[in-house]
């Protein structure tokens, strides 16, 4: 007779790419199939598999989802244009000029529109974890942004009526060319931005003889994988100035130049800061809120965390930049927007010059805000909403939404928790450097990307929080906020598989929860003790000082700590759910 706990309803497997592939096999092997008669629907979301599918594993990913509604997505890699060449290559039977989006971007924002599913994420409550602050009092690291264009300078206002929003492109014909449409439901906040590239360039110019000039270290952050044509035509014009004109003078002076996405990078520089930079940030809206920070933590440096701290990120419907239209202008032109037939808004572009229309939905919003306060109410936390309304009437639309949530749980005799709105800089200061005992910081699409990464590195790495995506369908998909972990990945290679180092605790805890839901929503008790022992497990084994390198020096007894690879974890693990 078996002594597997029976499991009836599926479980959707999203496998990924690199290194978190390699951990993601070992656990499923260890702590599911072995132990779990428990059909998977196993999906391949490889880089490699969604760009030979052309991107239908993607949408068979989202099917998947919402016909079994619980799932564990692994991390997968967004490809550069140097992989994207790569994969070409080595697969010559695909055409890339005609790649569907899905089949090179990240899949994360589809799914997650797919879904219809909003991103609550916090720390694992590590017993004896400790967060070792760096000194950042008096840190000579400064912030460079642009003063203009972007969504500060955007026109932006909401939807009087349902109906369609086309923008137009007039060039040098003198033909109206229609670059894109979308609905838009009364009430729902649209928003076009664009940015002059003259203007990118010349700050480019500024930025690097900046650095020469006071001799900084350089970083650069962009969100390029997910904007494209918005992000990545500025890190290209920005990027060919610095190969053509700066590195040779960067590099003779000894400094060093680093490029990462932004949500990655300010993780970085926040936790483990350099002795002397300057950090690009071109974006103006996101450049002020990190400027903001970096300024207040020379002041007042980080305060020791003995909070949990948990973000929800508006994520459902794929809204703001992450469902925009993003693309550089092919010729000088005008910009028109056209909504139901008035002409809304104009603006004189040049070629090159990046545009990005986005949108959100009402009801994706008043979905959102009442998940936040029904995870707050259920958990006892406080609220901190972070919204521009001073000059954005694309925020106002969250505003109205919170206090007619707020309203409506009130009559319906749910009191709804204490909440505050701020503007998004307070709300990320106020997350880094004075968080309350159990607070929840909402904040929207690329905001939430940012600040979730910040708070997960001053936690001790990406790799100690949990990420949960909750649609009102009741879908849920539990995955681990960290990435790929590329260069852990090409060391696991170069050895031939000897060298495994990972710390796989946030995809264990994410299939955890995820066998939680399942044997919660088919009352399978047995499931649900498993489920539980084994997030015991996990918190004991490293309650007992059983680390990966990541974690080196981070427990409160480092005297005690044995470091241990990827496997030397997982067995561990595995020995204290036996016992």
């Amino acid at each position: 007779m078996s002594s597997k706990i029976n499991v009836a309803a599926p479980l959707v497997i999203l496998h990924g790419d690199e290194m978190a592939q390699v951990a993601f096999e070992r656990i499923l092997d260890t702590f599911v199939t072995t132990r779990l008669d428990v059909p998977l629907v196993e999906i391949d979301l490889s880089a490699e598999n969604r760009l030979v599918t052309n991107g239908q594993v993607v949408l068979e990913a989202i099917e998947a989802l919402k016909q079994h509604g619980v799932g564990v997505k692994n991390a997968g890699m967004t490809v550069n244009r140097t992989q994207l060449g790569e994969l070409l290559a080595k697969h010559p039977e695909l055409d890339g000029a005609r790649l569907h989006p899905l089949a090179t971007k990240s899949p994360n924002g589809a799914i997650r529109k797919g879904i219809g599913g909003n991103i609550t994420r916090e720390d694992i409550q590590f017993r004896n974890l400790q967060f070792n602050k760096p000194e950042w009092i008096g840190r000579d690291i400064e912030v460079e942004t642009m003063a203009t264009g972007g969504s500060k300078d955007s026109y932006n206002e909401l939807s009087r009526a349902t109906g369609i929003v086309r923008l137009m492109f007039v060039g040098a014909s003198g033909d109206p060319v229609e670059l894109h449409r979308r609905e838009v439901n009364k009430g729902a906040p649209w928003l076009l931005a664009t940015n002059d590239l003259d203007a990118i360039k010349a700050w480019a110019h500024r930025f690097f003889q900046r650095a020469i000039d006071e001799q900084r270290d350089i970083y650069l952050g962009l969100k390029d994988t997910v904007i494209a044509g918005y992000d990545g035509v500025m890190r290209a014009a920005i990027e060919g100035i610095y190969e053509q004109e700066y590195k040779a003078r960067v590099e003779a002076l000894g400094l060093a130049y680093h490029y990462e996405l932004i949500d990655a990078q300010a993780a970085r520089i926040v936790a483990n800061p350099p002795e002397r930079a300057l950090w690009g940030v071109p974006d103006n809206t996101t450049g002020r809120k990190l400027y903001k920070l970096v300024e207040q933590l020379k002041v007042y440096g980080i305060p020791s965390r003995k909070a949990q701290v948990s973000i929800s990120r508006m994520s459902a419907g794929g809204g703001d930049q992450y469902g925009s239209y993003n693309a550089p202008a092919a010729e000088d032109g005008i910009l028109k927007v056209i909504v139901d037939g008035d002409e809304k808004h104009a603006r004189h572009v040049k070629k090159g010059d990046p545009i990005l229309l986005m949108s959100n939905d009402r009801e994706a919003i008043k979905d959102w805000v009442t998940q936040v306060f029904r995870d707050a109410s259920r958990k006892q936390k406080e609220v901190y909403f972070g919204l521009k309304r001073e000059y954005m009437d694309y925020d106002e639309v969250f505003s109205e939404v919170i206090t007619s949530v707020r309203r409506e749980l009130a009559q319906g005799g749910t009191p709804p928790p204490s909440f505050m709105i701020m503007r998004p800089s307070s709300q990320l200061i106020k997350m880094i450097t004075d968080p309350p005992r159990n607070a929840l910081y909402p904040a929207q699409n690329l905001d939430g990307d940012i600040f979730s990464d910040i708070s997960a590195a001053l936690g001790g790495s990406l790799a100690t929080a949990s990420s949960i995506i909750e649609s009102k369908s009741g879908t849920m998909l539990f995955e681990a906020p960290h990435g790929t972990a590329h260069d852990l990945y090409l060391k696991y290679l170069e050895s031939d598989g000897e060298e495994a180092h990972f710390n796989s605790s946030a995809l264990i805890f994410a299939v955890a929860n995820a066998l939680e839901t399942l044997g919660e929503r088919e009352d399978n008790a047995a499931l649900v003790d498993y489920a539980g022992r084994l997030k015991t497990a996990l918190i004991d084994t490293v309650a007992d000082g059983i680390i990966t390198g990541d974690l080196k020096g981070k427990t409160t007894d480092p005297a005690a700590e044995t470091l241990v690879d990827m496997q030397g974890f997982l067995d561990a693990v595995a020995t204290r759910l036996a016992a």
